[in-house]
């Protein structure tokens, strides 16, 4: 039996291997990657490798051993994500893995926004299957806002149509733990369980931009601006403008209170509290080269 993590060389699925080969020997710990050469860190530290793609569902019919206890992460392609998925989920109950655990969305079926479509279709998707499964609910990660710094710093403004809405995040490590726990806990504990995974504390957008600035040294405030204003601003940003509509979506549903929940299963899978906002601020701060100053968005 190993623990399988797919997506290994991603942001989250490297956290999880790191998370893994805390507790576990590295003979047991197999990472599924599409580029092995990607992986070359992971092979040295004596991680098995095997080579699959979400997308070429002939490949993954070698990526699971019968016992393998599996971490499906969600794909990055939006919009390309169930038929992927679901070639994932065809190959591990072909293979007769243990546990399928899988990294959807805070809410789950409750979920209301755009984003959470694929995660939902997933999830019925793996209860169709009947394999053995865990839910990682996931909610927002701090990284989301914290990696889009430079423009902040740069116009001195955090630009949201979020309204006064608050979100419950938490650093991506922290969720990376709570993976590596329910893949190596007793499974009676963990299977057909669903995990709704937030930050002990939520912040607002407001409270969000205090805080760089805090941290900073300089004037940050929040824009607060209308959806339509919002996309136009992204867009106008050079960002593509399926994905600023998601974005904008999301804010939309931040307003609604739908990223605000503050559960304890994610501190009590981990052991301790969920990362502070203002810790991974300051480390995407520690990051940052010197930015000149802009004009702020309007």
């Amino acid at each position: 039996m190993s623990i399988v993590v797919t997506g290994a060389t991603g942001q989250l699925g490297r956290l999880v291997v790191d998370a893994l080969l805390a507790t576990e020997p590295a003979g047991s710990v197999v990472a599924v990657v599409r580029d092995k050469a990607k992986a070359a860190d992971l092979a040295e530290r004596g991680v098995e490798l095997r080579v699959a793609d979400y997308s070429a569902p002939e490949t993954l019919a070698g990526a699971f051993r019968a016992g393998d206890r599996v971490l499906l992460i969600s794909g990055s392609e939006v919009g390309r994500r169930v038929p992927q998925h679901a070639a994932v989920i065809t190959a591990a109950k072909a293979a007769g893995v243990t546990q399928l655990a899988y990294t959807g969305i805070l809410g789950g079926p409750e979920a209301d926004f755009v984003l959470a479509e694929e995660h939902k279709a997933t999830e019925r998707a793996i209860l169709d299957s009947g394999l053995p499964y865990t839910f990682l609910r996931n909610g927002w990660y701090t990284e989301n806002y914290t990696a889009n710094l430079a423009p902040v710093l740069a116009h001195g403004a955090v630009v949201a149509n979020a309204g006064e809405g608050r979100v419950a995040s938490a650093a991506r490590a922290d969720y990376a733990a709570a993976a590596a726990a329910v893949l190596t806990g007793p499974l009676d504990e963990h299977l057909g369980r669903a995990y709704e995974l937030s930050g002990d504390v939520s912040w607002s957008f407001a409270e969000y931009a205090a805080e760089v600035a805090r941290l900073s040294g300089r004037e940050i405030g929040y824009t607060s601006v209308p959806a339509a204003a919002h996309l136009e601003i992204l867009v106008g940003a050079g960002v593509p403008q399926p994905f600023a509509e998601i974005l904008v979506d999301v804010d939309e549903a931040v307003a609604r209170g739908a990223l605000a929940a503050r559960g304890d299963d994610l501190s009590r899978l981990i052991g301790r509290p969920t990362t502070p906002i203002a810790e991974t601020i300051a480390e995407a701060l520690a990051g940052q080269a010197p930015a000149t100053p802009a004009p702020a968005a309007s």
